[in-house]
């Protein structure tokens, strides 16, 4: 008998509402975009459908911008396993932008990794709010 090979896509992206670790409830979607304004505590990330690998390791991984520790040394990215629940498992991967924003504008990388291969993936892209005023003009100009 083969071996199922694991079906993983992303279901839904963008900022969410605040995601509670001791719940067993998802956060729910406010807005779907890849452009996140640095705003304090604001949420964003993605939530993807895996389907035909239980009892497998996820792994996960964020990739922050270069956002600097205490000693203003570049923060290791964010990654952790987990094993895949059951068969049909939905599963969120975020972060929250943290004090001070100021930092943490730029791409940020989230990405699952199942067998070693990335399966899922997606960047946002943070913005302080006046970057995200001249993305908005630009676009605007342009009759958008």
């Amino acid at each position: 008998m083969s071996k199922l090979k694991p079906d993983v896509s992303i279901v839904r992206y963008g900022i969410f509402t605040r995601w509670d670790e001791q719940s067993s409830e998802l956060p729910r979607l406010l807005k779907s975009t890849i452009h996140v304004p640095a705003e304090l505590d604001i949420e964003f990330g993605f939530i993807a459908q895996i389907k035909k690998a239980k009892n497998q390791k996820l792994r996960y991984c964020i990739e922050h911008p270069g956002i600097p520790d205490e000693e203003g040394i570049p923060q290791a990215p964010f990654d952790g396993e987990v094993y895949v629940e059951s068969n049909d498992w939905t599963f969120y991967l975020g972060d929250c932008i943290w004090a001070p924003v100021e930092n943490k504008a730029g791409t940020w990388r989230m990405t699952l990794e199942l067998g070693g291969k990335v399966v899922a993936e997606k960047r946002f892209k943070v913005h302080l709010a006046d970057e995200e005023q001249q993305i908005a003009q630009f676009w605007k100009q342009r009759g958008l």
